[in-house]
């Protein structure tokens, strides 16, 4: 996971873009955007996470991306645990 990815994707791509480029990772079609990272593995972490971010940020318009991120990261924290 690479955060300043993450958090380019949740400042220049929209919510309904990200989740199409989700749905092409997973069915290995190609990307109409451009995607950071390695491999195609990485890329979901990206587009999931900025995802999920954008949908926090949209139901709590208080918050900010950094705040955001950290409830993500802790988020996944706690299940890898």
């Amino acid at each position: 996971m690479h955060i300043p990815s993450i958090k380019k994707l949740v400042e220049t791509v929209s919510l309904e873009e990200l989740m199409k480029a989700e749905e092409s990772i997973i069915e290995e079609l190609p990307l109409v955007i451009e995607i950071p990272g390695n491999d195609e593995g990485e890329q979901l972490t990206h587009v999931m996470a900025a995802i999920w971010i954008l949908e926090c940020l949209k139901t709590n318009p208080s918050l900010q991306f950094k705040d955001a991120l950290r409830e993500y990261t802790q988020k996944v924290r706690s299940s890898i645990n």
